[in-house]
């Protein structure tokens, strides 16, 4: 979706970015990197129809096909906040020829505010609100190689959130939600065992995928 935005307002979130602890090594920074402001120049310029226009005019009257590029910025943040929250983690880097596993752990929260990467008009957020919060309720963990290895999953059993399925079904925006992790027990699946571990176990291990519910 491409819109005309008053360039002072284009880039800005709903809560300051350069005020969140991004500390290298956590998911806030990695989210902060994939949402970071990118300038496009050089061999990256736009290509600007209406710069095009008026250094050559209309294009039906142009002889030939010229063009205008110009520097411009780019920000990928969100625009409607999705009453689940997946984040895939990019766990392999090139090594020459190769792909390589990356199995550093990444810190992750329990709970975690979208709202230093979302827009300042972010469609489903009421006017007002600067938290955009998700609670943690799965993570999905690789071990092995690139060539081979087992998936195993951690997944929290927790009472029916109402406050979820007013969101999913109903498309409501709600005003005030708990912010603390919903409460439940977490448990380790790997195959057919099952085993309920600590919250503390979850968050040490090596997600590959995140799975939030969205709280506010």
């Amino acid at each position: 979706e491409v819109s005309t935005e008053d360039p002072e307002t284009a880039f800005c979130t709903l809560a300051n970015r350069e005020e969140l602890n991004s500390e290298e090594g956590s998911i806030h920074h990695c989210l902060y990197q994939f949402t970071r402001n990118e300038k496009l120049t050089e061999t990256n310029k736009l290509l600007c129809d209406v710069c095009t226009q008026r250094h050559y005019g209309p294009k039906k009257n142009m002889k030939s096909e010229k063009y205008v590029y110009t520097n411009a910025k780019k920000q990928m943040l969100i625009s409607l906040a999705p009453p689940i929250l997946t984040l895939h983690l990019k766990r392999f880097q090139q090594a020459g020829f190769n792909l390589r596993k990356v199995n550093r752990h990444i810190k992750f929260p329990e709970v975690i505010d979208l709202a230093p990467f979302c827009t300042a008009k972010c469609k489903n957020v009421a006017e007002g609100n600067t938290k955009v919060l998700y609670s943690l309720y799965g993570v999905v963990e690789h071990s092995g190689t690139m060539r081979s290895g087992h998936y195993t999953a951690y997944a929290k059993m927790r009472s029916m959130n109402s406050h979820l399925s007013d969101l999913v079904l109903q498309g409501q925006s709600l005003q005030a939600l708990e912010t603390e992790p919903v409460k439940g027990q977490w448990f380790h699946i790997s195959d057919t065992h099952v085993q309920a571990v600590s919250a503390s176990k979850v968050l040490s291990s090596q997600a590959y995928l995140l799975f939030y519910e969205r709280l506010l």
